[in-house]
Order: structure tokens, then sequence, then C-alpha cells
């Protein structure tokens, strides 16, 4: 029983010092400023990557970037091609463009998403 009485009181005291920390943690940064949503996994999701257009296949719905890191999806930079997402979007694509874009897996597919002449 005594065993038990100081694994009560040791585990009550680290809850107790844990719980100092955090609000020593809170109190340091309640003078930062932050816009809303900087620190959002939202924020990081809707970034654009800078790419050059190298080909459009208006046939295949496909367009051929040289891009740098895609970081959403963790690839490197590189030229490759991929399915655009609205056609509109090979409408106004063209060899040579250099645009911002942004790339998900949809389905299995690495397809732009978001893509604006710079």
């Amino acid at each position: 029983m005594k065993k038990l009485t100081y694994i009560v009181l040791a585990t009550g005291a680290a809850l107790g010092a844990f719980a100092v920390q955090q609000s020593a943690v809170a109190d340091d940064m309640a003078g930062m400023k932050m816009s809303p949503g900087a620190m959002s996994p939202a924020a990081s999701k809707s970034a654009l990557t800078d790419a050059e257009i190298r080909k459009v296949d208006p046939a295949s719905g496909m367009v051929t970037l040289k891009h740098g890191a895609l970081e959403n999806v963790g690839m490197p930079p590189m030229t490759m091609a991929f399915k655009a997402s609205d056609a509109a979007m090979l409408k106004q694509a063209h060899e040579g463009d250099k645009v911002k874009v942004r790339v998900e897996n949809v389905g299995g597919t690495m397809t732009i998403v978001t893509m604006q002449k710079q």
C-alpha cells in the first residue's frame, strides 16, 4: 500500500510541474502578435510554388512545369507533367510563362489545382 501511495504522490507532483510549465509557456506567448491563421495548417496548405511552363498539351489536359519544391506533397524541384484540374487553365497557359502553382494529390494523380501568372 505504501508503494501505491508513493506512485500516486509522484504522479501528482509530475502533473503539477507540467501544469506550471504550460502556464509559463502561455504567459511567454501572451505578447506575441499573430495574424489569424498564421500558423494554421490551412495557411501552409495554400502556399504557391514558383514554376515555369515548359509544355501545354490540351489533348491530354497536361501541363509540364519546371517547378520549385512542392512541400505539401513532398516533391523536390524538378520538371514534370501534371494534370490540370480545370480546362480553363490550359487556355491561359503558354510555354515560357512564369507562374505560381499549387499541386495536390487528387485521387492518386498529381494535379495543378491553382495556377497564377506572375
